[in-house]
């Protein structure tokens, strides 16, 4: 959406350069600032709405802003030294029009805190708010950022008046732009999924409304976030929504659950939980998730790869991009994951495999050398993949789709698990393997990765993978085919598309020498004849003519 409303992109443009210029240069820390800002703008916003909505229907609705508010800090003093705060100054409607310096002090002491509590002292938000601050330091940079906000949410509404697109979906792509200024990888190897890569994976999957979806390295949300508006649009086409338009990618989607009856969105609250070792992660995706009307979100703080992280067999779906960072402490490792290795790409996907219930289905992003490496470990969780789960599909990506952030050639792992970490195979779980080597995602590989005409390949994999048959898809020239396992398996379960991909060569007819000598003769000389020919001396012409006379 951004990529058509330049008016749009060059105000987010303009806060960014606010922040900068402010003195708040780290991408996380702007966008966290940034991040509590939109809140406190969405906070009145969506009150004033539901406000209105009650009242246009007759119904009662108490304000979040009504009353009173007591800091939990003071909450245990004695009453007469308590100072309840007027809910209604932490509007933002209302805070907007004080001078810089109250603004600045009133936004610290009692906005924030406030937001910090939002969803009560035991909710999953407070308790991963708990240590954030709110360290916008000088009194013109929050008058400023207040006014661009202001200026942009106006924006978002005419675009939604004019353009008929929900404005909590422009709100969400406003927010997931921020996200992807993001533009350097933090200390754990993270970086950011372009989102066309992950709409293409949650159509790969199909999620259902009740399944139990997780990602074990959820940085900011967005796998989580996909699988949601991939059901919610689901949900929406069958309850008869007509005007949802295919995206510049060609996906259609949206994010308003709103109509939904109660039973549905709370299925929808509790179907996604993520997990990530990154505490400003772990906020970010919360309130990404939040941005796009998900109350409460299951986002936690836990390494998932360690001993203290349990689970298993709890989930119907798993999409992951996992950190590759090489390696970690062997003595972090948990004992349940049976690899002899230190490496993530690799313990990660095992780990992923021990997180599914039998029957369900992971889609999850590795580094190329997964395909290939000769190590046994490398062999081993191959083998499990192939073995243990139907491995439906391989599919390669060019190298430039995590530019800027990185070149690394990747791939796309789709498995359904069949048999259990201790289950006695009684016969392996994979017949046939998908392979589609993905050349183009409708955007330019290098640094910019400017958008171009077209969806590359996206919606012929989805098409594609769908209709996939064993028994016709078996020209191994072509962009995508199928191969079976015995293949895999007298290969030293070697995945690589190259492996198994057959070349083409054409051969190609030339001219005779003489005729080419000819050819760039005349190209020196023009049109002469023989005698005329005999008498030019230049180098280049002498030389060729001898040329010529030893050809024949």
């Amino acid at each position: 959406m951004l990529q058509n409303n330049p008016e749009l992109k060059s105000k987010i443009d303009q806060l960014w350069n606010k922040f900068w210029s402010g003195g708040i240069s780290n991408p996380l820390t702007a966008i966290e600032q940034i991040t509590y800002l939109l809140f406190m703008k969405r906070l009145d916003e969506l009150d004033q709405k539901r406000q209105a909505d009650a009242e246009w229907i007759g119904e009662k609705y108490t304000s979040k802003f009504d009353g009173t508010w007591i800091p939990p800090e003071e909450r245990n003093w004695p009453v007469a030294e308590q100072r309840p705060i007027d809910k209604r100054t932490l509007r933002w409607s209302e805070f907007k029009r004080m001078q810089a310096e109250e603004m600045l002090q009133h936004v610290q002491s009692k906005v924030f805190p406030f937001l910090k509590y939002l969803n009560g002292a035991e909710s999953n938000f407070t308790h991963h708010m708990k240590n954030a601050v709110f360290i916008i330091p000088k009194p013109a940079l929050l008058v400023e950022a207040v006014k661009t906000i202001d200026d942009i949410f106006a924006v978002m509404e005419k675009d939604s008046q004019e353009k008929g697109q929900a404005f909590q979906d422009i709100q969400g792509d406003v927010y997931e732009f921020l996200l992807s200024e993001i533009a350097t990888a933090g200390k754990n190897g993270q970086f950011r999924t372009p989102r066309h890569i992950i709409k293409l994976m949650a159509d790969l999957v199909q999620p259902q409304l009740g399944h139990r979806i997780a990602d074990p390295a959820c940085g900011t949300g967005g796998f989580l976030l996909g699988a949601y508006q991939y059901i919610v649009t689901q949900l929406a086409i069958k309850a008869g929504t007509k005007d949802l338009a295919p995206d510049e990618d060609g996906f259609v989607r949206t994010s308003v659950a709103a109509t939904f009856d109660e039973k549905r969105q709370f299925v929808l609250q509790e179907s996604l939980y993520g997990y990530d070792i990154d505490a400003t992660m772990v906020r970010l995706g919360l309130m990404n998730l939040m941005m796009h009307g998900i109350d409460e979100p299951h986002i936690d703080y836990q390494d998932t790869l360690s001993k203290s992280y349990l689970e298993e067999a709890k989930y119907d779906i798993v999409l992951a991009n996992p950190p590759f960072t090489g390696s970690i402490d062997k003595g972090d490792i948990n004992e349940a994951l049976q690899l002899a290795t230190t490496k993530t790409e690799l313990l990660f996907v095992e780990n992923i495999y021990r997180l599914l219930k039998k029957g369900g289905t992971a889609c999850v992003i590795v580094p190329q050398g997964v395909l290939f490496g000769s190590g046994k470990a490398f062999k081993d969780l191959r083998q499990t993949l192939v073995e243990r789960c139907d491995l439906k599909a391989v599919i390669t990506l060019p190298s430039g789709v995590f530019k800027p952030y990185a070149g690394v050639s990747t791939a796309i792992l789709l498995f359904t698990k069949v048999w259990g970490a201790k289950d006695k195979i009684t016969k392996p779980a994979t017949k046939h393997v998908w392979f589609y080597e993905m050349a183009a995602d409708g955007y330019s590989l290098d640094d910019k990765r400017t958008k171009q005409e077209g969806f590359g390949d996206l919606q012929d994999i989805i098409a594609k993978y769908h209709v996939r048959d064993a028994t016709t898809d078996t020209d191994r020239t072509a962009k995508c085919f199928m191969v079976p396992r015995a293949d895999i398996e007298a290969e030293n379960y070697d995945l690589s598309l190259s492996r198994y991909k057959e070349d083409v060569f054409e051969e190609v007819q030339y001219d005779a020498p003489g005729v080419i000598l000819d050819r760039l003769i005349q190209a020196e000389v023009g049109d002469v004849d023989e005698a005329e020919l005999a008498k030019i001396q230049s180098g280049i012409v002498r030389e060729l003519l001898d040329l010529k006379g030893m050809v024949g």
